[in-house]
């Protein structure tokens, strides 16, 4: 991810945290007998979560592989069309 600019990467770890923060409130509400409903709430929220931290790192990457192809190309992170778009297509 050394493409992603400052703010992405805040982005991507917000995220990520607040995923990680759900996941562990669903681990809680199974541990102590939470209710059903709760359990799957949470763990619907931690699908989203991560859905959308994903969705920032593939658009992240379109971009630069997009406003920069050259430079892309240059770095271990540099990927193909081809790429980008399975990679998108496996966060769907």
């Amino acid at each position: 991810m050394r493409q992603a600019d400052l703010e992405t990467q805040r982005r991507i770890v917000n995220r990520l945290k607040r995923a990680r923060g759900q996941l562990d409130s669903v681990i809680t509400a199974v541990e102590t007998g939470g209710s059903c409903r709760d359990v799957v709430t949470q763990l619907a929220a931690v699908s989203t979560a991560l859905d959308r931290a994903g969705f920032i790192v593939v658009s992240s990457a379109m971009q630069f592989c997009v406003a920069d192809p050259e430079r892309a190309a240059e770095t271990e992170d540099g990927l193909t069309v081809e790429e980008l778009e399975k990679l998108f297509l496996s966060l769907a």
